[in-house]
Parts: structure tokens; C-alpha cells; sequence
């Protein structure tokens, strides 16, 4: 695999077929090359990308594996008769049979933001990223009520990140609130938020990995010192049991993990189940 490449093609933007195949490809202990080839939205960009795949095949000495979420027939007719790769066509493997089981034909939209403009669902998620950057890191306690979740843990413990994968994502307005030095001597959350435990969770993270983290970004310092970082995770960690607010630690695992979690847990009214 390590002398394979690996091609993504869509006459969109090509997310799906490199999220699916990379999902897929995860599930091997190998590494390939990626290309994504998005926007192949014509037979002459088809024939371009069989000129592509043929090439690497050629210099890789092996086939490549070509993940498709081509919609146009025509298009997709061009790239199976003319690459020499491995061709995954995902239309062809969920699609039609859905169309044969349902009795119904897709609407073949190519692309899952082909008509984002007039979609309500695409606007509630441009609202919360905007309402979420808005409300990044205590920035802001205004319309702090609509907020869909509010991430509390330490500093760079991830809950930028996370609001951001959950705005963008789910379209839910996420805040979220650093746990600094004042609140751990009152021992209470900061006042902005006692009125929305219900849509409070924290994150917290191992000290050994937050110092090295706050290393990065202010190197011997005694704010990313283990021994800062100890006292800081262990403060928080007990506001957070005081409090009866639910929480997980972030140190091995991914945000799509920790945003699974979050919606779990707090089963957002934004969001149907």
C-alpha cells in the first residue's frame, strides 16, 4: 500500500467518497497516497482523470483503488472503461439497490451541497458557527440561552475544536467556558452558566499531555508546568463531580468521539433522535 495511490473522485466536492474510503482504508495497517479529484462534471474531465489514474498506475507499478460518487452515468462510464484502478462505485453499491427496494428512483442530485443555498439546514449551520466562534472561550454571555451545548474543562483541553465540529456538523450553537484560576477558588462554576446545567458538559485531559500541549504554545511557563497542570485538571475534575455535570476526558480520543459523547448524553432539542 505504501506505493499505491488512492483517488477520490466526484462530480462534487468529494467529500463523502474521501470520508467512506477513508473509512474503509482505516480498517488496514497501510498508507497510500490520496487524491481527491472533485468537480468531474464532464466526460473531457472524465477522460482527464483516467489519464491520471493510468499514470499513477504506471508509476506506482500497481493498480490504484478509486473510490466514485459520480451521480452522471455517462461520466461514470468514461472512468469504468477507461482506468486501469480498482473502481468502488458507491452509487452503484447503495443507491440502486435502495432505488430497488424502496421502488423509487434518487433524485441523482450530484453533491450534497448542490443546492445549499436554498437549504434551511445549510443556514442553521453557517447560524452556528457564527453564534459559536461568537461564544469561544468565554468571550461572550449574551444569548448564552440559546446555546444548544456549553463545553467547560481547562485550558486547550479541546473544546474549541469540538464547538466547532459540533457547529458544523450538527448545526448546534456550541459555547464553551475555560475553568481558570477565580473559579477554583470559589469553587463553582463561573455565575454565567448556573442557569444552563442542563446543557453543560466538560472536558478534561491527562496533565502529562495538557503540559505538553501548553508547551507548544508557551514553552516554560508556569502555566503549561506538569505541576500547574496537575492542580488544574484535579480542581476541575472535582467542580465538575460537585457540580453533577457529566464529562469525559479528551486525551486518546478523537473529536468525532468526543462530539458522539456530547450528543449522547445531551441529546440536543436542535437535533431529532
Amino acid at each position: 500500500m505504501s506505493h499505491r495511490t488512492v483517488f477520490f473522485v466526484s462530480d462534487g466536492t468529494g467529500i463523502t467518497a474521501e470520508t467512506f474510503g477513508n473509512a474503509i482504508l482505516a480498517q488496514f495497517e497501510a498508507t497510500a497516497r490520496h487524491v481527491r479529484l472533485p468537480f468531474i462534471d464532464t466526460v473531457d474531465k472524465a477522460h482527464q482523470t483516467v489519464r491520471q489514474i493510468n499514470h499513477a498506475a504506471e508509476v506506482d507499478g500497481r493498480r490504484p483503488i478509486v473510490f466514485s460518487t459520480l451521480v452522471n452515468m455517462e461520466i461514470l462510464q468514461v472512468i469504468e472503461n477507461g482506468c486501469q484502478g480498482m473502481l468502488l462505485d458507491m452509487f452503484a453499491t447503495f443507491v440502486r439497490p435502495l432505488e430497488d427496494e424502496l421502488g423509487l428512483k434518487s433524485n441523482h442530485r450530484i453533491g450534497r451541497f448542490s443546492d445549499a443555498s436554498k437549504s434551511k439546514e445549510y443556514q442553521n449551520r453557517i447560524e452556528a458557527i457564527n453564534f459559536s466562534l461568537a461564544h469561544d472561550d468565554g468571550q461572550s454571555n449574551r444569548d448564552l440561552d440559546q446555546s444548544d451545548v456549553i463545553l467547560v474543562g481547562v485550558s486547550r483541553s479541546g473544546k474549541t475544536p469540538t464547538s466547532l465540529y459540533l457547529a458544523m456538523q450538527y448545526g448546534l450553537k456550541a459555547s464553551n467556558y475555560p475553568l481558570i484560576p477565580e473559579d477554583f477558588e470559589r469553587r463553582q462554576l463561573p455565575p454565567a452558566l448556573t442557569p444552563h446545567k442542563g446543557k453543560i458538559f466538560g472536558l478534561s485531559i491527562q496533565p502529562e499531555r495538557l503540559s505538553e500541549v501548553r508547551n507548544e504554545r508557551r514553552p516554560n511557563s508556569r502555566y503549561a508546568s506538569l505541576e500547574n497542570c496537575r492542580m488544574e485538571v484535579s480542581e476541575a475534575e472535582s467542580m465538575m463531580r460537585r457540580s453533577g455535570i457529566r464529562w469525559l476526558s479528551t486525551t486518546t480520543k478523537s473529536i468525532e468521539e468526543i462530539s458522539t459523547t456530547i450528543l449522547q448524553e445531551l441529546h440536543p432539542e436542535r437535533l431529532a433522535y
